[in-house]
């Protein structure tokens, strides 16, 4: 279930200090770099996300002598992931900013990360990137990728008119479905819920009108998008946990020498490790600035809790042989210390 379309949108500008040098007068002193790699991004410039990739451009001009640099088409000019994956294909762009829904266009067990009710702390989210993210990225290699980091979006949560304290309580929502991501509709389904499927566009009209009065989204998203003006109610524990990552045409990113190649994992790798803390701090913020404004946080029994991971244990078992094997599934229940329900 991706969210990340959203919230590349949202991600708050200028709530982390970029600070020193990196604010793009490198890259504007240094001119073309001898090898331009494009990226697009639905980021909008101003934006945090976008203060640390001009950041990441500055750096890796600075740190290969201006051998490699990045150009970044922000604020969605390049289309959605589908758009933008066929760019890459055709050799228009090099890398694009993807939800986990494009990621599982090019390797959908890739959105396992994202499984409804299977991670409860940012540690278990930790720990399954410890554990997988050397196979996704070879995932990635064998289907012509090179991640350069991944883009946490962060712990998704009910939000509606009304109190949802269980699952026969959403049943008689009118929820919204995110169009198009079939992973969120496998749960929805589970549910027993009849969503009203609608672009991330028309969400505010539709609450506004009545159409909808329940949707998902993280805590910055709902208040950013301004939905929670129109929602009473935060149910209290995580729906899933949403991702994203950069990524580059593994064809490009090999045309660069070996040492400029580590150059930009290392610099990436601090970059996005940055943008990750950033993310957390804006998810707690923003419910905290919801609740001042009379969202209610909905506390939910365990035994509640229990009945809707019984539901999110029946979508990860739906979800072998279509989106990842058995194995795949089983070695992330073993990282995170459960067994198989």
């Amino acid at each position: 279930m991706s969210l990340l379309t959203l919230i590349l949108v949202l991600v708050a500008a200028a709530a982390l200090p970029t600070g020193g040098p990196w604010l793009g007068a490198t890259a504007q002193a240094a001119g073309q770099p001898q090898k331009l790699i494009k990226i697009a991004t639905i980021a909008p410039e101003g934006t945090t996300w976008m203060k640390l990739m001009h950041e990441l451009d500055d750096r890796v001009r600075a740190d290969t002598g201006n051998r490699v640099g990045f150009r970044f088409y922000a604020g969605g000019s390049q289309g959605g992931d589908l758009d933008v994956l066929r760019k890459i294909r055709t050799g228009q762009i090099q890398g694009a900013g993807l939800t986990g829904v494009g990621l599982g266009e090019i390797e959908p067990s890739l959105r396992i990360l994202e499984l409804p009710f299977m991670f409860r702390t940012v540690e278990e989210v930790e720990r399954a990137h410890e554990v997988l993210d050397p196979i996704f990225a070879q995932r990635l290699e064998e289907r012509g990728f090179t991640i350069l980091g991944w883009a946490e979006v962060g712990f998704v949560y009910l939000f509606s008119q009304t109190p949802v304290r269980s699952v026969d309580d959403l049943k008689s929502m009118k929820m919204w479905l995110w169009e198009g991501d079939p992973l969120a509709q496998a749960l929805l389904q589970a549910f027993g819920v009849s969503p009203v499927p609608l672009n991330v566009t028309d969400v505010l009209t539709s609450l506004q009108t009545g159409i909808i009065d329940t949707i998902y989204s993280t805590p910055y998203g709902c208040l950013s998008l301004q939905w929670f003006t129109r929602l009473k109610c935060m149910t209290d524990v995580p729906l899933t946990h949403s991702m994203g990552a950069v990524v580059v045409s593994k064809s490009a990113f090999d045309q660069l020498p070996p040492d400029d190649q580590a150059t930009v994992h290392r610099i990436a790798a601090d970059i996005f490790g940055r943008l990750q803390g950033a993310t957390r701090r804006e998810n707690e913020e923003s419910a905290d600035v919801m609740v001042e404004r009379n969202v209610a946080r909905v506390a939910v029994t365990p035994e509640a809790i229990e009945g809707f991971e019984v539901i999110g244990r029946r979508v990860w078992e739906d979800q072998v042989g279509k989106l990842y094997d058995r194995a795949l599934l089983d070695q992330l229940l073993t990282a995170l210390g459960r067994g198989r329900s």
